[in-house]
């Protein structure tokens, strides 16, 4: 499998923290890529624009620095996730941003622009585009994103409905390029199954909005840690999109989780001007079917440490398991 090495010589673990709405902001990513992980967030989360050029000179000096006075471990790289789809009115205004930062690793979601990726591949960045199917998979490629991020059944906020052991089967039978894969990954037996299942990384999101970096408020953090998969609620109400949702926070708003209407498909908002998508996001909480694994608060660098331990684990167990088997 071809991996760019911006993807693979720097990182601890073969990880990408996903981009989450409102809660992803500089400290948190400063701290995953100091952690050996690469950090990200949605260029939407830097509100007002103008503040997406000061948390890019923000991550790019910070990671700069902590590189300098770590030789030994450098920071890994970061991404800035760009929502292609057309209520996105700050698209172009953030790619020139990222432009100017050269962005090492952009993130696209809900659309695919050929226009986009070379761009992107004009300043050197590397593009990952995230799909639920092969379908959407193939489209993207066709258009030039260089990798993909298959969001799997169980994946917080947004996310698909087939197993990742079916969408990964599908997409290696003709795509040999870089290739993450998200849905319920919360610790290293389970990066390590990714890995032997073709996925070149793990994509996690959820086990970090209870870190202390992360923007997310303290009843959310809670919840999070509180939570198990059976709390976890799939519908496309709040956005037109179908994610996966806390309950409690579905009932905190007064809404019943198990009889929640539909929403009109064609009329998406995913938060760009501020609207009832940021609403939702802010007070009904995304979080993927993994949470179960995560049993406290800690910090990024608490959390990368458990799964490097874990992942040396699984791989330990996954050796004597060979070896016993004669294989």
């Amino acid at each position: 499998m071809s991996l760019p090495a911006l993807l693979f010589d720097t990182l601890r673990l073969p990880v990408i923290a996903a981009p989450m709405f409102i809660v992803s902001g500089p400290e948190l990513v400063i701290a995953q890529c100091q952690a050996g992980i690469v950090g990200s967030f949605p260029s939407l989360n830097a509100r007002p624009q103008s503040q997406l050029d000061e948390w890019l000179a923000q991550i790019t000096e910070s990671r700069a620095a902590w590189t300098l006075a770590n030789p030994g471990r450098p920071a890994a790289p970061f991404a800035v996730n760009q929502i292609v789809h057309k209520s996105n009115d700050r698209l172009e205004a953030d790619l020139a941003t990222c432009a100017k930062w050269r962005v090492p690793i952009v993130i696209t979601s809900l659309g695919a622009r050929e226009d986009l990726n070379v761009a992107v591949h004009q300043w050197g960045g590397v593009v990952l585009h995230d799909i639920i199917n092969d379908r959407f998979a193939r489209k993207a490629i066709e258009k030039g994103a260089d990798g993909l991020i298959a969001v799997a059944a169980g994946a917080g906020g947004h996310a698909g409905t087939q197993s990742p052991f079916a969408l990964v089967q599908e997409i290696r039978q003709w795509f040999d390029g870089p290739l993450a894969l998200s849905g319920s990954i919360a610790n290293g037996a389970a990066i390590l199954a990714a890995q032997a299942m073709g996925a070149d990384l793990a994509y996690i999101g959820s086990m970090f909005i209870a870190t202390d970096e992360s923007n997310a408020a303290e009843a959310y953090k809670d919840a999070l840690v509180a939570g198990r998969a059976a709390d976890i609620v799939y519908t496309n109400l709040f956005t037109g999109v179908h994610g996966n949702y806390l309950r409690r926070s579905i009932e905190a708003a007064g809404l019943d989780p198990d009889n929640l209407p539909k929403s009109d498909p064609t009329r998406m908002d995913f938060g760009s001007g501020g609207s009832t998508a940021t609403k939702a996001w802010r007070d009904i909480w995304g979080s993927g079917q993994g949470i179960g694994a995560v049993s406290a608060r800690r910090s990024v660098r608490g959390e990368v440490d458990r799964l490097e331990r874990e992942y040396l684990s699984a791989q330990e167990r996954l050796t004597r398991t060979l070896a016993r088997d004669g294989t």
